[in-house]
């Protein structure tokens, strides 16, 4: 499957005859744009009127069989080129693109994007987006870019472009708390939420052993609809099922009809899935640590004039045995109730015997931040808090620290903390979970700890192969992106000096 930068959705069709009419919209258009008239001369010379031609071009009306025989006789074409589904060359990538299942089902309208509007950008310059395309299209074949990662690119730019805070599902955790009466403890959590599913929801809910089924022995669990049956892995760790169940009561409460069955992902049928999962998954963790609790608790933490990684790790358990479930929810709250808006939160993994890191899950707020994901095998700074703990922790431990990472060649520091595990559903690899805040004199304020001496300052850079730091104890790789930049800069500079010196002696 070919991807294509998300702005390119504006092509989503909800039916054939959406599609009948945008093309017949560009290909006026574009014969009209060809004799260079415009609008007001077009209405002119057929007789109809220009809000009405305007309607046509941007594929909101297609015109009844009397008016298309206007049209085409005013624009020197017959009747069968201006009604055939087929485009010109400077048009023809679209066809593909306008047909394509892939494009229909990501909603415009989570990104608050006009379909009418974007389709009139293409037609103003077909030749010049139809270039811009295929170069796209060029650059996501060479990265070997696949639907599923321009999925979940899609869901995490909607979830940056929203503080990945939706207040609706919050009221909705709210709401379900205060109407079954549940009190949020973890210790009976799992065994409540499992009553409620099958009292409330019809639910039949079972352990089992997935092992004999060889390649299922890594599933947590499997939904069966036609019979309302809930499979639980009985590898499951506490925390892990509660979630698990949690997420089930929110596809329910929330009314998600189009969702995966699987969990972890085995394969997905559309981009509607991937969207129900996370509106679930954000209600188990709004429903698992609510708001106001973690928000006080998260305050008086970030008060303290300390850094003690213990007492982190005491705010993660007064919630959750999951650090990820918690590192993830401070993702919801930080930005919205605590007015830290610059964040990162990132999951790292290391795979037994491997020193290779991985980074598997990344969201940016506000904009995007210094670290971030690498598609092209560099290696990760091992000078960064999450990594440093990777490689340090020991079996069936749980390691926490923080540190301030200063990003010499961005300018910028972040206050990281970083909670590393064993992932108990894999083969032995280790995952890292992460929080970035951006210090500037806002965030300073609101964290009690930023000069605690136990809190060290690293300079750090992004990966190896492009970082500046001279004599790195813990390097993998030469910056060789860095000295080819380098290079070009040095190239550059000579050439304006050789420029200058000819002015000068003319």
């Amino acid at each position: 499957m070919r991807i294509i930068a998300f702005i390119f959705l504006y092509l989503i069709m909800n039916s054939e005859s959406d599609f009948i009419k945008t093309v017949f919209g560009l290909k006026l258009k574009q014969l009209r744009q060809k004799k260079n008239w415009s609008l007001q001369d077009l209405a002119v010379k057929t007789g109809l009127s220009k809000s009405y031609l305007n309607e046509i071009e941007n594929g909101k009306k297609y015109p009844k069989h009397d008016k298309i025989i206007q049209l085409s006789e005013s624009l020197g074409c017959t009747f069968d080129e201006l009604v055939s589904t087929k485009l010109d060359k400077s048009l023809a990538p679209f066809n593909e693109i306008l047909q394509s299942d892939f494009f229909k089902e990501v909603p415009l309208d989570l990104f608050g994007i006009s379909k009418n509007n974007l389709i009139s950008i293409i037609s103003d310059a077909p030749k010049k987006v139809t270039a811009f395309i295929n170069a796209l299209i060029e650059i996501s074949q060479n990265y070997n870019l696949g639907k599923e990662r321009f999925y979940f690119a899609v869901l995490r730019s909607f979830q940056e472009l929203y503080d990945n805070y939706f207040p609706e599902i919050e009221e909705k955790a709210t709401e379900f708390i205060r109407e079954n009466g549940l009190d949020i403890r973890k210790d009976l959590r799992s065994s409540v939420l499992e009553s409620i599913l099958t009292e409330k929801f019809n639910y039949s809910i079972r352990s089992e052993d997935f092992e004999k089924f060889g390649t299922l022995d890594n599933l947590r669990s499997l939904f069966i609809p036609e019979q309302k049956l809930l499979l639980l892995n009985r590898k499951l760790e506490k925390d892990q099922r509660t979630f698990i169940l949690a997420k089930e009561i929110g596809f329910n409460v929330l009314e998600l009809k189009i969702r995966p069955n699987t969990y972890s992902w085995l394969d997905f049928g559309s981009f509607e899935e991937i969207l129900n999962n996370f509106y679930a998954s954000y209600f188990a963790g709004a429903l698992l640590t609510p708001k106001e609790q973690t928000i006080g608790k998260t305050t008086e933490f970030l008060l303290q004039h300390t850094w003690e990684p213990k007492s982190f790790e005491e705010l993660i358990e007064s919630f959750t045995d999951s650090p990820e479930t918690f590192y993830y929810r401070l993702t919801n709250l930080l930005s919205s109730e605590l007015g830290i808006k610059d964040l990162f939160y990132l999951c790292l993994v290391k795979k037994k015997g491997s020193d290779k890191i991985q980074i598997l899950k990344e969201l940016h707020l506000n904009h995007q931040q210094a670290p971030h994901a690498n598609a092209t095998n560099e290696h990760y700074c091992r000078r960064w808090i999450a990594v440093k703990n990777l490689h340090h922790l020991k079996e069936n431990e749980t390691l926490t620290d923080a540190q301030i990472s200063h990003y010499k060649d961005q300018g910028v520091s972040y206050l990281v903390i970083s909670t590393s595990q064993k992932n108990p559903f894999s083969d032995g690899s280790n995952r890292s979970y992460c929080l970035g805040i951006l210090l500037n004199t806002q965030t300073i304020k609101k964290i009690g700890f930023i000069k605690s001496p136990t809190l060290k300052t690293i300079n750090v850079g992004v990966t190896c192969e492009s970082c500046s730091i001279p004599d790195c104890e813990v390097r993998q790789a030469p910056p060789v992106r860095l000295e080819k930049e380098h290079f070009n800069l040095s190239m550059k500079n000579a050439v304006e000096k050789i420029r200058k010196q000819l002015i000068v002696d003319s």
